[in-house]
């Protein structure tokens, strides 16, 4: 019997939650420890060097195939937003704003880059268009996400503002991409040879904003407010909301009479969520008086159950051929 694989990633992420809870005075305003501004550069260099790895030929190529691109991205930015809109009557229970803001939050963010790729490899979908598609998406989130949260923002914080979100995501965001573009043709090849340590250095600074957030929530007991219930009813949620978009992806990909690899990469591409610009745009969109851990809470879930069944799915198609 095979073993059951856990992801380090999520192991991580648990970790620092448990180091934020232990520890949360090290992420407040009055810590000696500048994390704002190490997490605000961190940022601006993860998207430098996603700039940097992303290939404009095969970009260029990918969009031959454009109603798998079409399907893919509307599931992404349509598909997810409408559904968890329609269910909001469901989280009254909760009587928990926040809540359902992180579900919208997940819903509106684009997909994942690598473990995409790596899923449709290893289920034998169709990679340049899975390469194309999660190289895409970051870029869309970049205008799209912010539209999405925007209306309901202003209805629950006075700090919000729109115009001043997207002067952050410009300068932090999409400048560091340009430029990355930009530079591509002459250190594109460094960013391929060390995309190891590339990985590694996103995923730390993934971790200290997810730790700054939960310090932040710890310190204000926002978690309070949830009880174990509560936990299970946002992981069933989490789990449902997947299944959802699975199936009608799925079944959208069959009436487009799509060929195996391609149903396998809309299915896959379209169902994922970036916890890497999930954490980012958190950072810039929300204002220092949300509980950014709570709204956070859903998207981590999500990150953690997608990784464990989308592997499990690819596993057992990779066998059938």
């Amino acid at each position: 019997m095979k073993k059951i694989k856990i992801d380090g990633f999520v192991l991580s992420i648990l970790m620092v939650v448990l180091l934020a809870y232990l520890f949360p005075h090290w992420g407040s305003k009055s810590s000696p420890i500048p994390i704002d501004l190490i997490s605000s550069v961190g940022v601006s260099l993860i998207f430098f060097f996603y700039g940097l790895k992303l290939n404009k030929e095969k970009l260029t190529n990918g969009l031959k195939n454009w109603r798998l691109h079409v399907l893919v991205q509307l599931s992404t930015f349509l598909l997810f937003p409408l559904i968890i809109i329609f269910a909001r009557p469901a989280f009254l229970f909760m009587d928990a704003t926040e809540v359902w803001l992180g579900f919208l939050f997940l819903a509106a963010l684009p997909s994942t880059v690598s473990s995409s790729v790596v899923m449709v490899s290893l289920a034998r979908g169709n990679i340049p268009a899975a390469i194309f598609n999660a190289s895409i998406s970051g870029l869309i989130g970049i205008l799209v996400t912010p539209l999405w949260m925007g209306p309901f923002l202003h209805h629950v914080s006075e700090d919000f503002q729109l115009g001043s979100v997207y002067l952050k995501l410009i300068t932090e965001i999409l400048l560091p991409v340009a430029l990355g573009l930009f530079l591509q043709p002459k250190l594109g090849s460094y960013a391929t040879r060390f995309n190891s340590l590339l990985t590694t250095f996103d995923k730390s600074v993934i971790l200290l904003i997810i730790y700054k957030s939960f310090c932040s929530s710890f310190l204000e007991k926002v978690f309070e407010s949830v009880n174990l219930v509560d936990l299970l009813y946002i992981s069933a949620g989490v789990l449902i909301l997947f299944f959802i978009v699975f199936y009608l992806t799925g079944l959208l990909a069959k009436r487009l009479k799509f060929n195996r690899e391609d149903t396998i990469t809309a299915q896959f591409c379209g169902t994922k969520k970036s916890l890497v610009h999930g954490t980012v745009f958190s950072k810039i969109l929300f204002p220092s008086t949300m509980p950014v851990g709570l709204i956070l809470l859903p998207l981590m879930l999500f990150h953690a159950f997608q990784l464990f069944i989308v592997s499990i799915i690819a596993t057992r198609l990779s066998r059938e051929i």
